[in-house]
């Protein structure tokens, strides 16, 4: 890196999260972006450490806002060596940001992990802070359908209660951002229009709602769908439920997890046109696994066997192993879309959805300078956080 931490980055092209600028030049001083100009308009500042690269697009770093760990490391460790880890780890795979996801387990254990969570989101929000950043937090559970729990352990799942929630609201200090609910459970709506109301996101998912149950919770606020497919009521032609719902609200955001073992690359493809360039979001799901070697690891409190790139606990998919990079090159493979279609899916929407814009999910003058460079296939060739590349 050049002195004081300046450099300057060149490339084919750059999406700044709103538009494709070409032979763009990337100044940064001091961890954020100094200016950004086409390099026909000045020089290269020749202060400055050039790196070029000559084939490839920059773009936002990517933000999931579904991941449960990575690197050997669940984030309900919630401590300072386990969240550091799943950090520098996303940071080398090009997520810049994410919201720590918990899974379901005693109200006790979460409300102590969330804690946890809070003050390393906080120590995030410094200079010093290495690698990807969490930005907030996202509750998968406690309250659950038990009919499509998936591998949320049945003894832990919660009908909805406000007092609960505003106890777990009060352990996350402000950061409670998103919460995956079954809109079909006694006191849904009533408990996504109290989250909603307190700033925080509401995620339909794990669940066997119907149509109507669905509606009645977008009503009441609900903004996004938990790993679209996965966990749902099957669809029907007569009675949609909530996946026809999901699929067919044009307000509604949707992730999806693009691995190819948790939804057909067809289906990938039918996700993509119902939801479109503006609700799509790509997400992970990833657990402790993710950058390891086959084996067992730990989702929340209980344990995952982890072979040939598949996560499953006692026969049942647990999370993945997936990063965003690998999701973005599997999304344009699967299908035939361009870098710069998809490029939204991983940056500004997820970054929309949360309330994080337009600091996150984009690549603008006083920015952070966190930006990946991509092939057109959508594949990693470098990450940068704060201006140092991982």
């Amino acid at each position: 890196m050049g002195s004081n931490g300046h450099i300057a980055i060149t490339a084919a092209r750059l999406w700044d999260g709103t538009r494709l600028i070409a032979d763009p030049v990337v100044e940064v001083l001091d961890g954020r972006v100094a200016a950004i100009w086409p390099r026909a308009e000045r020089e290269i500042p020749a202060q400055a450490q050039h790196l070029d690269f000559p084939e490839a697009t920059l773009a936002p770093a990517f933000f999931d806002v579904h991941i449960h760990g990575a690197a050997g490391h669940d984030v309900m460790e919630a401590t300072p060596e386990s969240l550091a880890a799943v950090s520098r780890f996303l940071a080398s795979r090009g997520t810049g940001s994410f919201l720590a996801t918990t899974v379901t387990a005693p109200i006790d254990a979460t409300l102590r992990s969330i804690a946890g969570l809070a003050t390393r989101i906080r120590e995030a929000q410094s200079k010093e802070w290495q690698g990807a950043r969490p930005l907030g937090i996202h509750l998968e559970g406690p309250f659950l359908s038990h009919a499509k729990r998936g591998v949320h352990p049945p003894e832990h799942l919660l009908a909805p209660d406000i007092v609960v929630f505003d106890k777990l609201y009060d352990a996350a200090e402000g950061h409670l951002r998103l919460m995956t609910l079954a809109p079909e459970l006694p006191g849904a709506a009533e408990f996504a229009a109290h989250a909603t109301a307190r700033g925080v996101r509401i995620s339909v998912g794990h669940s066997n709602a119907t149509a109507a149950e669905t509606k009645s919770a977008i009503a009441a606020g609900a903004t996004s769908a938990t790993h679209t497919f996965n966990a749902m009521r099957p669809l029907d032609h007569r009675e949609i439920g909530i996946l026809g719902t999901v699929l067919s609200d044009d307000s509604l955001f949707a992730e999806l997890i693009c691995d190819g073992i948790h939804v057909d690359p067809a289906l990938v493809k039918l996700w993509w046109r119902a939801k479109g360039g503006k609700r799509a979001i790509l997400i992970t799901d990833g657990m402790s696994a993710t950058g390891m070697p086959d084996g067992e690891y730990m989702l929340g409190n209980f344990a995952v066997q982890v072979s040939n790139g598949k996560a499953t606990a006692n026969g049942v998919l647990a999370g993945s192993v997936l990063t965003l990079d690998r999701a973005l090159a599997n999304f344009i493979a699967f299908t035939g879309t361009t870098l710069e279609e998809a490029l939204p899916l991983l940056t500004r929407n997820p970054a929309s959805m949360t309330g994080f814009s337009p600091s996150t999910g984009s690549l603008q003058p006083g920015d952070l300078a966190s930006f990946v460079v991509l092939d057109q296939a959508g594949r990693l060739q470098a990450s940068f956080m704060q201006g140092k590349q991982y």
